[in-house]
């Protein structure tokens, strides 16, 4: 008998499972992913999916395009492009001073427990929207918010004799800003932290100032990564609805409470127009969140 190691001996006693039994093992691999696929499947897949067929449907259930050519409506066209612009407008405040404010706690040479209140802060203030956040505001800056009052008793300055109005374009703006710097912080901050230190070490020895070190090396690099961040902020606002309908009511004409009035069933209810808002809201949304993954997959390049 030839001689074999003892872990050899070991391998070759064993029987090997027989072919069939192999094949007819269970995917248990999945098992654990498996909850995030159904979810998704079933709030997020099929919903959409009902939402664009109805789209193109008619109350018989008939194929038509009615739905589509009605969202030429002047009132359609005006809350799309309110939307678009309470979404654009916040969306970039919110990058520029949540990028300022990542840029501080990384690179600005501030204590570490300023750098991790500021993330614990941004994680939570990102999600702090609807309801709570517009009745904030409202008691902050509304006609008797304390800010308001304070302003006025302090300083004799009264916002709302200056044109603000918590109820309006650029109250709402301000509104969706809360949530939108914190989004950027967090967002923005791994973006930062992948800048080599070895980056500004070599700029530095080829005679680089700071002002060309950031202009010709950091501004690159971390471009992909803040205008994937801004479009992400965009579609953020963009679906929002919560916080407009708590805080404006129907004073504000946006794309998502106009489809919640559809919906829901007020004197011009017509559940298909709605489908049809809604599969507008998902092109631009959609279109949005694909332009962000592009940006991002340019910027991973850079900060591997």
């Amino acid at each position: 008998m030839t001689d074999l190691p003892f872990s050899d001996h070991a391998v070759a006693g064993k029987t090997a499972p027989p072919a069939e039994a192999r094949s007819m093992r269970l995917p248990t691999q999945w098992l654990g992913v498996a909850p995030f696929f159904i979810f998704a499947i079933m709030f997020l897949i099929l919903p959409t999916l009902y939402l664009m067929l109805g789209a193109f449907q008619n109350d018989a259930g008939e194929f038509t395009i009615e739905n589509i050519v009605a969202l030429a409506q002047p009132s359609i066209v005006a809350a799309y492009w309110i939307s678009i612009k309470v979404s654009l407008a916040s969306s970039l405040i919110g990058a520029f001073a949540g990028l300022a404010i990542a840029i501080a706690i990384v690179r600005g040479g501030l204590p570490n427990w300023i750098r991790s209140a500021t993330l614990t802060f941004s994680g939570v203030a990102s999600n702090f929207a609807g309801v709570p956040l517009a009745f904030a505001f409202l008691a902050t800056l509304g006609r008797l918010g304390l800010a308001t009052v304070i302003l006025n008793t302090l300083f004799g300055l009264n916002i709302y004799a200056h044109g603000f109005n918590i109820l309006s374009f650029w109250g709402l703006t301000l509104t969706y800003v809360y949530f939108q710097i914190p989004l950027m912080v967090v967002i923005i901050v791994p973006a930062i932290d992948g800048l080599k230190k070895e980056w500004g070490e070599a700029a530095a020895t080829l005679g680089a100032t700071m002002s060309q070190y950031w202009r010709m090396v950091v501004i690159p690099v971390i471009w992909p990564s803040f205008l994937g961040t801004v479009i992400l902020l965009f579609a953020n606002a963009f679906g929002a609805i919560a916080t407009a309908y708590a805080l404006t009511g129907s004073s504000l004409n946006i794309v998502p409470i106009l489809l919640y009035a559809q919906i829901r069933g007020d004197v011009l209810h017509n559940a298909h127009l709605g489908y049809a808002i809604a599969f507008g809201m998902i092109l631009i949304t959609g279109l949005a969140n694909v332009f962000y993954i592009w940006f991002r997959t340019r910027s991973e390049r850079w900060l591997k």
